[in-house]
């Protein structure tokens, strides 16, 4: 958040377990705002939370009506892939249900916004970069198309196509 802050932003903080089965409740909070950061974790825990709430449908809708901005660090941007399959048992643990979470089985399948999948923290001073390695080696050995971003590196995504920036 002082990041944020720090860049001339005023974020504030929404908790999707506050939104556990009141998805019509997230899209009227989201609709108040034009962007959105999400930030890193366990990328099988944020689908989980995605799902319980609803985001997966509201923020797929939002994006697709051009009415909000995703952007995101680490497990954020995983949303947006085609699924969470290469980071299981390397990065993330698909098992795992936190308190508070709905028992259900792992969700593996995410948005598709992009058509590839993301490798973030890669040969950064980050405490992941070795699981990444790995992930990456799994990408390349069963044919995923993905994108590698170091970090301070984004994928933007507007008019113009897509790249990679920073």
């Amino acid at each position: 958040m002082n990041e944020l802050k720090g860049i001339g932003l005023n974020p504030i903080e929404l908790d999707l377990r506050q939104y556990f089965g009141k998805a019509a409740e997230l899209k009227a909070e989201l609709t108040k705002y034009d962007l959105m950061y999400i930030r890193g974790g366990s990328g099988f825990v944020l689908r989980r939370a995605y799902h319980h709430s609803g985001a997966d449908k509201v923020i797929k809708e939002l994006l697709s009506s051009d009415a909000l901005v995703y952007a995101g660090y680490s497990a954020g941007p995983f949303m947006l892939c085609p699924s969470l399959e290469g980071i299981d048992g390397r990065v993330d643990l698909p098992d795992f249900i936190p308190e508070g979470y709905p028992d259900g089985p792992t969700i593996w399948q995410c948005l598709s916004i992009l058509p590839y999948a993301i490798a973030p923290h890669y040969k950064s001073d980050h405490p992941e970069t070795k699981e990444i390695d790995r992930t990456i080696e799994y990408y390349i050995a069963n044919h995923i198309p993905f994108i590698a971003l170091h970090d301070g590196e984004a994928i933007v995504v507007d008019a113009k196509g897509q790249r990679v920036v920073g």
